[in-house]
């Protein structure tokens, strides 16, 4: 007599199927050749594929439910997969806004430079940079401000 494992919704990945016939345990599967093979197991093996089976709808019911399923075409595929090249008037803009950028940093008073890439580069707050340099928040606070409105009317 087979008694047949509950017919359940499987993944189109999942290579096995379980049986009970007469009390004995089967997991049946397709070998490399494509041919259906059938071993009898023990029970305790038999719970475990039963186990990671049960796992496995849950998973694939909580996908079903809760993963967005967009529409998977080339293009979208495409766009996922690959890194857009920038254009070449974008790299080389960019280059010179860079250039500037370093330029008008360059041109900054000692103090000012230094209290700016501890901020922005360091990521110490005012009060750290004051603390370390032995002077007030609000000389540092000044310091980088004033920094930044030079840097504006530069790149301007």
């Amino acid at each position: 007599m087979l008694e047949k494992h509950p017919n359940r919704k499987k993944d189109k990945y999942n290579p096995y199927t379980l049986t009970i016939t007469e009390g004995h345990y089967y997991l049946s599967f397709k070998d490399g050749r494509g041919k259906q093979q059938s071993i009898e197991i023990d029970e305790m093996l038999y719970q475990t594929f039963d186990r990671f089976e049960l796992e496995d709808i849950s998973h694939l019911n909580r996908v079903s439910r809760h993963i967005e399923h967009s529409e998977l075409t080339d293009e979208t595929l495409n766009d996922r997969a690959f890194y857009k090249a920038e254009r070449i008037e974008d790299i080389v803009s960019e280059s010179i806004e860079y250039e500037q950028l370093h330029r008008a940093v360059s041109e900054l008073p000692e103090v000012q430079r230094r209290r700016l890439k501890l901020y922005f580069f360091g990521e110490l707050t005012y009060e750290q940079i004051a603390k370390m340099e032995g002077c007030k928040y609000q000389a540092v606070q000044c310091s980088i401000k004033a920094a930044l409105k030079a840097i504006k009317k530069f790149m301007k």
